[in-house]
């Protein structure tokens, strides 16, 4: 069985758009877009007066390489947010099929599913936040095309183990696209399944610039998938994704420099990540922290309510998560930089009889009582 036998047999028919730039190539002069003929004011070389390229192929090309995956196996669009929408709406039929979820998980998968009509199924996380395989296959039915399975995931921070992953992969083969979401699988001490692409048609993978390579603001994301669903979701793709100082932002974040600069930031979110995670858990009304391989933590309070208000008073904005099935006691909070995390634990101290969140996080490095951050992930 083909993976596009998955997909909607109208997409798949459908002629795509043939944007004016597609048709451009080689061309010098450009008469065929009704673009204006001047750059705009402080445009810098950058020619903002011109449509991007569909799939920009410096940026395509870098991220391949990235990735290490070959440049038919990737789309790039704006975050992954529109490659979790493009997927939904290629594979589902409007009233007729579904995806499959594991909540507590990131709500733009339902939030895509239901603007599509299309059915949510839930297979929930055990109760330590890990995925269940054989649940997750209980729980899969004929109508099921998408399965989405975040790891390390969002809100809890757990990750799902590479053999769990190719169990899944197998036994989905004809039956439905694994699509595992690594958003923030630079903070792991486990890998990327890009790898394994070329043995599963079935399996895709969704990449983001937006945390570890501090773009979010740029909104840049990638598919890693079979060339055949890449080619598929261009066919729905509005014709111009990413904007062209987007671009440009991307292949600097992504260069020699910029990738030493972001390895960098992610050893000290790492090393920040364990020592908050000690620090948080010595105070006063935290019931928990739970263990994570991401960029964040998520922490178990007496009153999370209370907690989030006093961070709040501050002026610290953390995740209220509450609305989580499984956290209704929680808030995520973002590892920031050192100062940025002492002034947490400070907010966090105050009116507790505490020293002060500084002195926690610095006596927590020092006395060797931090937890280890693969032990429970």
């Amino acid at each position: 069985m083909n993976v596009l036998d998955l997909a909607r047999p109208e997409i798949r028919a459908l002629q795509p758009y043939s944007s004016a730039r597609m048709e451009a190539s080689g061309g010098q002069l450009l008469l065929n877009a009704n673009e204006s003929a001047w750059a705009p004011t402080g445009d810098s070389g950058t020619g903002c007066n011109r449509y991007p390229e569909p799939q920009p192929a410096a940026l395509v090309d870098a991220l391949a390489r990235l990735y290490g995956v070959c440049r038919e196996q990737l789309l790039v669009g704006r975050g992954s947010d529109e490659a979790i929408d493009l997927l939904v709406r290629a594979f589902c039929r409007a009233g007729r099929d579904a995806i499959l979820v594991q909540p507590p998980t990131f709500g733009m998968y339902a939030v895509c599913a239901r603007i599509q009509d299309a059915d949510v199924v839930e297979a929930p996380l055990r109760p330590d936040f890990t995925l269940d395989v054989d649940a997750t296959l209980a729980t899969l039915t004929p109508a099921v095309k998408l399965v989405f399975v975040c790891t390390p995931n969002n809100p809890a921070g757990s990750v799902v183990p590479r053999a769990d992953m190719e169990r899944l992969a197998r036994a989905l083969a004809g039956r439905a696209l694994l699509v595992v979401d690594e958003a923030y699988v630079e903070f792991a001490d486990e890998g990327s399944v890009a790898d394994l692409l070329d043995r599963h048609d079935n399996l895709a993978v969704l990449r983001t610039l937006s945390k570890a390579w501090a773009l979010a603001g740029a909104r840049v994301g990638c598919l890693l998938a079979h060339p055949d669903v890449v080619a598929l979701l261009r066919r729905i793709m509005p014709p111009y994704p990413l904007p062209l100082p987007s671009v440009e932002a991307a292949l600097l974040a992504i260069s020699g420099w910029g990738q030493a600069n972001a390895r960098a930031h992610i050893d000290i979110v790492r090393a920040e990540r364990a020592r908050l995670r000690t620090a948080l858990a010595r105070l006063p009304g935290v019931r928990a922290v739970l263990p994570s391989q991401a960029n964040f933590l998520t922490v178990r309070f007496d009153d999370a309510g209370a907690m989030y208000q006093r961070l709040f008073d501050a002026g610290i904005v953390v995740r209220d998560v509450r609305r989580y099935p499984g956290l209704d006691d929680a808030l995520r909070i973002t590892v920031g930089t050192p100062a940025e995390n002492e002034q947490v634990l400070a907010a966090l101290a105050r009116g507790k009889g505490l020293s002060g969140g500084a002195a926690l996080l610095k006596s927590s490095a020092k006395d060797g009582r931090g937890v280890a951050e693969g032990s429970a992930a």
